[in-house]
C-alpha cells in the first residue's frame, strides 16, 4: 500500500494538527468488510502520527454510482434497482449498532477523531451522513441537508439539529458533504462557528470539486481537507457479489454490470486533497491511486488572512443581512401524554 507523506519540520512553539485522508476503496456494499478495512486504515494512520482521519462520502459501504451511470436506475418498479437498494439498507450503519460500536472504540483505543462518511439507517429511511467519532468515545453527526439530484431516489433530508462544529485539542472542526459546498447559507453557518479545519466529503474530488474547496477555504479562513474516493467497475461488482445470497440478490448486478467501462477502470478517480486557507495546495491532488494521504497543518497561520477577511466577524454586515438557522431536530409526529 502506497502513501503520500508531506510533513513539516518542527518548529518551536508552533502549534501542528496532524491529519490523514483515507483514499481507498470500501469492499463496495458490504458494511462487515468495509469496517474491517476502515479500523486497519484508522490504525495506519495513526502509526503515521494522523490524529484526525476522514474517509470519503458514503464510505460504507461505497458511494451509489450506479445512480450517477445506470440508465435504468429511477425506472419506477424496476426489481434490480429494488433489490440494490435493499441490499444497500441491510449494508447501512445505525447509530449504537455493532459496527458504530467498533467505530467509536477505535476512535477512544487511539485517542483520535475518525470522521467517516456513511449511509446512515434511521428507521427505515437512509441519509447522507458524515459520523465524528471522538477521542473520548463520544461523537457528532451532519446528516445531508439536500440530497442532489438522483440522489433523492436513496436519501432523506436533513435538518439543521445537525450542523456541529466541535473542539479536537482547542481545534475547531466541521463539515459538508459534496453540492453543500455550493449552498451559501449552509456556507455561512458553519463558517459562523469558526471552523478551523473544515472536512469536505466528495464520491471523488474533480476538477469542479477543487474550485468549491478551495473557495471554501478562503472564505472561511481556513484549511479544507478534500477527501475522495477511489473504486473501479470490478471492485464494484465483487463486492456486491459478496452480499448476494440468493438469486434474487444478484438481481442487482445488473444496474452495475450497464455502467460504462471495462472492470479494472476507476469509476471513481479519488483526487483527495489538502488546502490552505491561501487556497494553495498543501496537498496536490492525488487521482487514480490508492493512497493514505499526510500532512501536518501549522494552526497558527490561520488569523493571518483574517486581516483582510473573516466573514464571520469584521467583514459581515449583521446590520444589513442575518440568517436564522432553526436548530431544531424535526419529525412529522409528535405524542404528549
Amino acid at each position: 500500500m502506497n502513501t503520500i507523506s508531506l510533513k513539516t519540520n518542527p518548529i518551536i512553539l508552533s502549534k501542528n494538527i496532524s491529519v490523514g485522508l483515507v483514499q481507498q476503496p470500501p469492499v463496495f456494499m458490504n458494511l462487515n468488510e468495509s469496517v474491517k478495512n476502515a479500523l486497519h486504515f484508522v490504525d495506519d494512520c495513526v502509526n503515521k502520527g494522523a490524529e484526525i482521519i476522514v474517509f470519503p462520502e458514503t464510505w460504507l459501504p461505497g458511494y451509489p454510482v450506479w445512480l450517477d451511470y445506470s440508465p435504468k436506475a429511477g425506472l419506477w418498479d424496476h426489481t434490480p434497482a429494488k433489490t440494490l437498494f435493499r441490499l444497500l439498507f441491510e449494508n447501512s450503519l445505525e447509530i449504537n449498532d455493532e459496527y458504530f460500536i467498533q467505530l467509536q472504540k477505535s476512535a477512544q483505543k487511539n485517542k483520535c477523531v475518525i470522521v467517516m462518511g456513511c449511509h446512515e439507517k434511521k428507521g427505515r429511511t437512509l441519509y447522507n451522513t458524515i459520523f465524528y467519532f471522538k477521542a473520548d468515545g463520544s461523537f457528532d453527526l451532519h446528516r445531508k441537508l439536500m440530497p442532489t439530484y438522483t440522489e433523492r431516489l436513496i436519501w432523506g433530508n436533513g435538518d439543521g439539529s445537525t450542523l456541529p462544529v466541535f473542539e479536537h485539542k482547542k481545534t475547531r472542526i466541521g463539515g459538508l458533504i459534496c453540492w453543500e459546498h455550493w449552498m451559501p447559507l449552509s456556507r455561512a453557518a458553519m463558517q459562523h462557528q469558526n471552523e478551523d479545519i473544515h472536512i469536505a466529503q466528495w464520491p471523488m474530488v474533480k476538477d469542479l470539486h477543487q474550485i468549491a474547496s478551495r473557495h471554501y477555504a478562503f472564505e472561511g479562513q481556513c484549511y479544507v481537507l478534500a477527501c475522495g474516493c477511489t473504486l473501479t467497475k470490478q471492485q464494484m461488482i465483487d463486492g456486491l457479489n459478496s452480499v448476494c445470497n440468493t438469486e434474487e440478490d444478484k438481481l442487482a448486478l445488473e444496474l452495475i454490470y450497464e455502467i460504462p467501462g471495462s472492470g479494472n477502470d476507476f469509476v471513481l478517480h479519488g483526487g483527495s486533497s489538502i488546502i490552505k486557507p491561501d487556497t494553495g495546495f498543501l496537498v496536490e491532488p492525488v487521482l487514480d491511486k490508492n493512497e493514505l494521504i499526510f500532512a501536518d497543518l501549522n494552526m497558527n497561520i490561520l488569523s493571518e488572512g483574517n486581516l483582510f477577511l473573516d466573514t464571520a466577524g469584521h467583514y459581515s454586515r449583521p446590520d444589513v443581512f442575518q440568517l436564522l438557522v432553526d436548530t431544531r431536530a424535526k419529525k412529522n409526529v409528535e405524542f404528549e401524554n
